[in-house]
């Protein structure tokens, strides 16, 4: 699928709200909730306008990953920036009609050619979640710690592995 990344904007808030609402079942399934008043529109405006501050503010980038349409098929984003150390966090997620296309791998190879200031990428999954150990390992992030972290999600213990990508 032909992809693009796009920052985050204010002009983003009513589309990303969509997407977000349309996907609310699928993601639940695998994640847990963001909770009901995350999809209420004031409030998710709030939540916007606080991303953007924080975006602003440098310690994260958040990007939209959109199709030929321009329609939002993801969301790719670096947390925890630290522009000393040059590392930051990676999250990402795609709707459910648009999984299986190499979504999230070619947001993520995009994402690692855009940003080259950031030099050590860490990345965590739960050990069932295999696509997104498929994306992170096909990316160049290897597995470096499988950790006592554990979450009880939907009557299920999760156990959750941590992945290093590191610049030469």
């Amino acid at each position: 699928m032909d992809i693009t990344l796009k920052r985050l904007t204010a002009s983003d808030k009513d589309a990303l709200h969509k997407f977000e609402c349309e996907n609310r079942t699928y993601f639940e399934a695998s994640v847990p909730s963001r909770g009901d008043n995350y999809y209420d529109l004031e409030e998710f405006n709030k939540r916007h306008e606080a991303l953007l501050t924080e975006q602003s503010e440098g310690n994260s980038r958040f990007y939209l990953i959109k199709n030929k349409a321009n329609v939002i098929v993801g969301r790719i984003n670096l947390v925890d920036i630290d522009e000393t150390a040059k590392s930051a966090h990676i999250g990402f997620r795609v709707g459910e009609a648009y999984i299986g296309n190499g979504v999230a791998k070619n947001a993520l190879a995009m994402l690692l050619a855009l940003e080259k200031d950031i030099q050590t990428v860490y990345g965590k999954t739960s050990t069932d979640n295999i696509g997104s150990q498929k994306v992170m390992i096909s990316s160049g992030f290897t597995p470096y710690e499988a950790n006592e972290e554990t979450m009880t999600f939907n009557g299920k213990t999760l156990t959750f592995v941590h992945y290093v990508y590191q610049r030469d």
